[in-house]
């Protein structure tokens, strides 16, 4: 799983600090989100499009892999409310289904919508270590470290969760356990899974907890960082780019009419 989300070269994106990649990225989905101009959501989905698979490093088979959820909410998405959206030109009838004109703006905004939110969101998974984001939430944007240190804690151990679930697994193997098919063996492994690994993630949290407190997260003193983030020019080029990204899909939306 590790190796899914490892590219293949670091690029210029994935250089960039953590804490402005988040704020820039997290402004254009809420731009995406309340902007209803469908020329202006469509070339801002295709230049997000040329910025993930242009420089996120990944391989165009892995990308490919990760576009399959995103096609088909687009698809999903733009379909339905083609089909059953409301609108006075109506185009085309049959029982519930009615194609109107403007039911296919709409699905084509919604669908549009869906697609670009999917390829923010990945550019900034693919291109953003969990651990260097956390770290510059603390020293850029000035999150409390008890806060960024429980979720850096909390990716740590899922790994150590995976490994728990296939040892308990393999000991059931061993011991040779089966399961009953249908609902009953769904509900069987739910018992003999969910109670251990249960039990084990509370002892897990505990551990922590009076770790974390014991290296005094709780006060407010001023903390030293084993992975300093700063400010560098490949933040300037990133706002640079995103700017001209917004300003071209702005004016390709006011010279071409939908």
């Amino acid at each position: 799983m590790q190796n899914l989300f490892t590219p293949l070269r670091e690029t210029w994106l994935c250089r960039v600090n953590p804490a402005l990649k988040f704020v820039l990225f997290f402004s254009l989905l809420l731009i995406v989100l309340f902007n209803r101009h469908l020329g202006f959501i469509f070339h801002l989905t295709v230049f997000n499009g040329i910025l993930l698979y242009g420089w996120s490093g990944y391989s165009w088979k892995k990308l490919l892999l990760f576009s399959i959820p995103m096609v088909l909410s687009f698809i999903s998405s733009a379909v339905t409310m083609i089909l059953f959206g409301k609108g006075d030109h109506i185009w085309w009838s049959w029982g519930f289904i009615k194609i109107s004109e403007e039911s296919v703006y709409y699905g084509l905004l919604l669908g549009c919508k869906t697609l670009c939110f999917g390829i923010i969101s990945l550019t900034f998974l693919l291109t953003t270590r969990p651990i260097l984001l956390f770290y510059a939430f603390m020293q850029q944007l000035k999150l409390a470290p008890k806060y960024a240190y429980s979720f850096i804690a909390s990716i740590r151990l899922l790994p150590l969760i995976v490994d728990e679930l296939r040892t308990r697994s393999d000991a059931l193997k061993v011991r040779g356990v089966h399961f009953s098919k249908g609902v009953k063996g769904f509900f069987e492994r739910l018992r003999m899974f969910t109670v251990p690994l249960f039990a084990q993630s509370i002892r897990r949290a505990q551990r922590v907890a009076v770790a974390m407190e014991a290296k005094r997260f709780q006060m407010n003193a001023r903390r030293t960082y084993y992975y300093p983030t700063f400010y560098t020019k490949m933040d300037a080029v990133f706002v640079a780019a995103i700017s001209l990204l917004f300003v071209l899909a702005y004016l390709f939306a006011g010279i071409i009419s939908y």
